[in-house]
């Protein structure tokens, strides 16, 4: 249950991020994007938190965030890279919304941001339901290690 505090948060914030991107369309600028430029990558990483917890595994977590980093900070750059030169917009919402760890309120946008509302059809497109679908998965088998093993 320890590891729910974290898990569950991360499903929220990959689930409400998943439903306001338009990949490769239009800069996401609002929900959660409003606050980090990437909360997808944040809800995974709380998510992996959450799930440590749960296993009690000191070392899966300082696997896990050894991983993140390597893993995941040169795809955000290489990501922050392409939206750059797609998106001249970019550099001054980069300048208003940190990359990872969120602001505790959102920052007001440029005058010609038009703040879109969550999609479920995109939530769906983007086949979001999966991260749901594992982390439930991912919760049965520490349920069975911990009443069987």
């Amino acid at each position: 249950m320890a590891g729910a505090i974290l898990v569950v948060p991360g499903l929220l914030i990959r689930a409400l991020a998943s439903g306001h991107v338009r990949k490769n369309e239009s800069l996401a600028t609002s929900g959660p994007y409003a606050y980090t430029r990437n909360p997808l990558y944040l809800g995974s990483l709380l998510m992996g938190m959450g799930f440590c917890v749960a296993a009690r595994s000191w070392w899966v977590g300082v696997a896990l965030v050894v991983m993140f980093f390597a893993i995941y900070l040169p795809v955000i750059r290489d990501e922050e890279a392409f939206l750059r030169r797609t998106f001249p917009e970019f550099e001054e919402y980069a300048r208003r919304v940190p990359r990872m760890l969120p602001r505790i309120s959102s920052q007001p946008s440029s005058e010609k941001e038009v703040p879109a509302g969550f999609s479920l059809d995109l939530y769906l497109k983007h086949h979001e339901y999966n991260a749901l679908l594992g982390a439930l998965a991912t919760t049965a088998a520490l349920i069975v290690k911990m009443k069987f093993l």
